[in-house]
């Protein structure tokens, strides 16, 4: 057995912990380019006055929606021209992202897109990444303690990865409280990509006994609280439950890879508006059927079958959970948050050919614990329409 394990430089998790964020910056740099979402919830606000009234300065940058080319590129400019000599990202999965893909590119030189995989040069970064402190405000990418940044190309019509181990945060604040003013959709979507990023490397070819006891705990933890926390907003327990729950999540699939559905998920993210989350939610099942029934047919050793049992337990909390109640307990939970099926979001038969062309050439199907054929590809898009 050989493998190894990459996360970020210093993790500190629990209620209250994102008070520490000015003394901790202030040991990483001088001059912070500064990431959030457009809107910031009053936690958050009170989080960049303290940092105001500390000796850190300051650039700005608001992120609107997902991170592009664009926006990366403009970043730097924006950084470049400041002299920040450090990143802080304060948000959800698309703010974090930001923040450590410009971390990466500031000190590098050329475009964003000399640097990404599939549509672009696929270079590799020559300088180290300035230091970068990640807070997430969402429970459900696990970005904070991830090695890629997801971008998207408008032009290019999707989602692809800026990829280096040294782009895992030098510090991951994760802090509870800072989730509970999510609105209910926005919980809905990222609790099931959580959800998704604590199961998808539990079966992954590529899983190792240190995921595995991190997707274990992540997928009790969801099977507990992943409902509590959409219809109990303010269950701190809950809360809890879940930002653990996308940590584990981060750690996990920055190691283990992920599969079929982040897969699809990233070229659907690219090619249409629709959250990710949501497209997460509306793949997983019948990503799940494909493939246990793609193993039983192909390879009924592979040990991916007995794991996704052991996910439906641990989901469960019952040892006699088989897959089909993993499956069904998803599809509820799904109907339960309004989840809509892709075809809301504009996905058509008519789209299929390209979006399995795509999904095919993405890291993450390599991390599919079997590989699928076009036919099972195009069936999983049409169940989830």
């Amino acid at each position: 057995m050989q493998f190894e394990f990459a996360s970020a430089s210093r993790i500190i998790f629990g209620d209250g912990s994102a008070q520490q964020l000015p003394q901790l910056a202030r040991d990483k740099g001088t001059h912070a380019l500064l990431m959030t979402d457009s809107f910031q919830p009053e936690a958050v606000t009170r989080l960049i006055d303290a940092l105001g009234e500390s000796d850190l300065r300051l650039t700005h940058v608001p992120v609107s929606g997902e991170p592009t080319v664009e926006v990366i590129d403009a970043a730097k400019k924006v950084a470049a021209s400041a002299g920040c000599d450090m990143v802080i990202s304060i948000g959800g999965g698309s703010v974090i992202d930001a923040g450590k893909a410009s971390a990466a590119i500031i000190p590098n030189a050329g475009a964003v897109l000399d640097y990404l995989e599939v549509i672009g040069a696929g270079k590799k970064l020559s300088t180290a990444p300035l230091p970068f402190i990640a807070l997430p405000t969402t429970a459900g990418t696990g970005a904070e303690v991830s090695k890629n940044a997801v971008i998207g190309s408008k032009a290019h019509r999707v989602k692809v990865s800026l990829r280096d181990n040294r782009m895992l945060a030098d510090i991951a604040l994760v802090d509870p409280e800072l989730t509970h003013s999510v609105p209910p959709a926005v919980t809905a979507s990222t609790g099931m990509d959580a959800l998704t990023q604590v199961l998808e490397p539990f079966v992954s070819h590529l899983a190792n006994p240190l995921t595995d006891g991190m997707c274990a705990e992540g997928l009790r933890r969801a099977g507990a609280s992943l409902r509590t926390v959409y219809t109990e907003p303010d269950d701190a327990e809950a809360r809890r439950d879940m930002a653990l729950t996308s940590l584990l999540g981060g750690l996990a699939l920055a190691n283990a890879k992920l599969g079929a559905v982040h897969g699809f998920a990233g070229v659907l993210g690219g090619m249409y508006d629709a959250p990710h989350g949501a497209i997460c939610a509306a793949l997983l099942p019948p990503v799940m059927e494909a493939n246990i029934n793609a193993l039983k047919a192909r390879e009924p050793e592979n040990p991916a079958l007995k794991r996704y049992e052991y996910a439906a337990q641990f989901l469960h909390f019952d040892r006699s959970a088989t897959a089909q109640d993993a499956i069904d307990w998803i599809s509820e939970t799904s109907r339960t948050f309004g989840i809509l099926g892709l075809g809301s979001y504009g996905v058509r038969e008519a789209d299929f050919a390209e979006i399995v062309e795509k999904s095919s050439a993405s890291s993450s199907m390599r991390g599919n614990p079997i590989a699928l054929t076009s036919d099972e590809l195009t069936a999983i898009l049409r169940a989830a329409l």
